[in-house]
């Protein structure tokens, strides 16, 4: 995790100097968990001498929102965007990002929807994806972890997923009721990041497994 912030932070310097152009990063973290800056730990229900034994990493990030989990069986996505005049709005900047994943679950037949006051993508009552975001003169870094497979719940039984007490977590393949191959998502879900914020996708890089 700390490798993929480091890498963030260099691609946002990057990006504000103009030497490089926008950037959508997609990848896969060990285990590990999260809490945004300013968070507290109120939703974390293990000690560190636990995540030691379970081999789950803690860290403290730049990103807004509460505590969740990455892991295998979830897809990151971490858009470096200069957001433009006239989208220099983090509200829309969420909303836009929780459409790029509606209309990917869409094209794979999969109904989901937002949750009034909560950030995110649901299927019924149970958590499908969580976005939190961080912008840095306008430039974005963080962004998305949709599950895709049931490999990525395990470690939210340690904690309160972004601090919503009672929530359950899902993954695409429990839904569809087949397996779905990260590659076969990535295709679809950059698709429709490349509608949703008028870019072209060019020169695709494998950087982080």
């Amino acid at each position: 995790y700390a490798e993929a912030e480091e890498l963030q932070a260099q691609l946002v310097s990057q990006r504000k100097a103009d030497q490089i152009s926008d950037q959508l990063l997609l990848l896969q973290h060990p285990p590990v968990i999260t809490v945004g800056r300013g968070a507290s730990l109120e939703h974390l229900k293990a000690t560190r001498q636990q995540l030691d034994g379970l081999q789950i990493e803690f860290h403290r990030c730049g990103r807004g929102g509460e505590i969740t989990y990455h892991g295998p069986g979830q897809l990151v996505i971490y858009p470096i965007l200069r957001l433009e005049e006239g989208r220099r709005d983090l509200h829309r900047y969420l909303r836009d990002l929780e459409q790029v994943v509606i209309d990917t679950c869409q094209d794979l037949d999969v109904e989901v929807q937002r949750s009034q006051g909560r950030t995110g993508i649901w299927f019924q009552e149970r958590k499908l994806a969580s976005i939190g975001v961080r912008a840095s003169s306008w430039v974005t870094s963080h962004g998305i972890g949709l599950n895709y497979s049931p490999e990525a719940l395990s470690g939210f039984d340690w904690i309160v997923p972004c601090g919503l007490q009672g929530v359950e977590m899902i993954s695409l393949t429990q839904i569809m009721g087949r397996t779905l191959a990260r590659n076969e998502l990535e295709e679809v879900l950059c698709r429709n990041f490349a509608k949703i914020f008028a870019r072209r996708l060019i020169n695709p890089e494998k950087t982080l497994s």
